[in-house]
């Protein structure tokens, strides 16, 4: 069977798994894989720019993009539908990542990693100081309905979307990895003026991956905002994209699934180490990271690269 289509085959499995188990999950499990897809869909977009050889401390700001417009455009129609609510979120998402990147497509290493958390910054100052938007407490979000289905169950319903979402994510970005555009991310990352000798703009292929990217982080937005109910300045708080960074860095890059498993693990860790060890969780949590890059220096995901290859 063919790498593309076993990739397929495996996302259906995982699929119907998840139709199939939501409605046994307790309500705190659900909100919890929910939450972890929808951040696990943010870190994808990180993936596709860690290939490309960047590394952004501003994913924040498409997060909260994504967040805010999906908030607001319940506001506008009036409680609106949660699948029309996210496509707004991840469409203004990717149109911000378009203006940015002319700008951001001409840096590399620390310059870019830095220019895309000052732009994060400035995002999240403007939540803050916007009284219309809710100030620091922001406001809530609540959706009429999910695909025109009423939300009697709304838990199990966006857990449906989210998982719906991230499938159709992880197939067009392994599809589009394995096109000619998609692999030449790796190329730019290794040896730019090489990839210029061979016809290809190093500045347009960096400018398409920061919109895919964004709009990948905006429909995790979206679906974080939904599931939650309520958006902050929070959402593009340095700390939040400090986190999708952690998240990529323990999944690895070696498959579009990595980023879900690495978002799960560290909500689950996050969870329990704040129930049983509240005043040093956040030791915990930078132990653990010590130890995967130690000895997973290229993400939990290796594990099973490692085995296939063994096998």
């Amino acid at each position: 069977m063919k790498p593309g289509r076993r990739f397929l085959v495996l996302v259906s499995a995982v699929v119907v798994v998840s139709i199939a188990a939501g409605p046994f999950l307790p309500p705190w499990a659900l909100f919890l894989i929910t939450v972890s897809i929808a951040k696990g869909l943010v870190a994808l977009g990180l993936l596709l720019l860690i290939r490309t050889g960047l590394v952004s401390f501003g994913q924040g700001l498409y997060f909260a993009i994504g967040g805010y417009a999906a908030g607001t455009a319940s506001q506008w129609l009036g409680g609106g539908d949660a699948v029309v609510m996210v496509a707004i979120g991840a469409l203004l998402s990717a149109v911000a990542a378009a203006a940015l990147g002319i700008l951001l497509a001409r840096y590399r290493t620390i310059f870019f990693a830095m220019l895309s958390l000052a732009f994060s910054m400035i995002l999240y100052g403007l939540l803050v100081k916007s009284s219309a938007l809710g100030s620091t407490d922001g406001f809530n979000v609540a959706p009429s309905t999910v695909a025109g289905v009423k939300a009697g169950q709304f838990g199990y319903l966006v857990f449906l979307l989210t998982v719906g979402s991230a499938a159709f994510s992880c197939v067009l970005l392994d599809a589009y990895l394995r096109s000619h555009l998609g692999r030449l991310a790796p190329a730019v990352r290794d040896n730019e003026l090489r990839v210029e000798y061979m016809g290809a703009s190093v500045r347009n292929i960096v400018h398409l991956n920061l919109v895919i990217a964004a709009a990948l982080a905006g429909l995790g937005g979206g679906l974080a905002a939904l599931t939650v109910g309520h958006v902050d300045p929070e959402m593009a708080y340095w700390t939040t994209s400090g986190e999708f960074v952690f998240i990529a860095i323990l999944s690895g890059t070696a498959s579009v699934l990595a980023p879900f498993l690495g978002a799960l693990l560290l909500e689950l860790l996050r969870s329990l180490a704040y129930e049983h060890a509240p005043n040093t969780w956040q030791l915990i949590m930078g132990s653990a990271m010590l130890l995967v890059i130690l000895f997973l220096p290229s993400g939990l995901w290796s594990i099973f690269e490692r085995r296939r290859r063994i096998a």
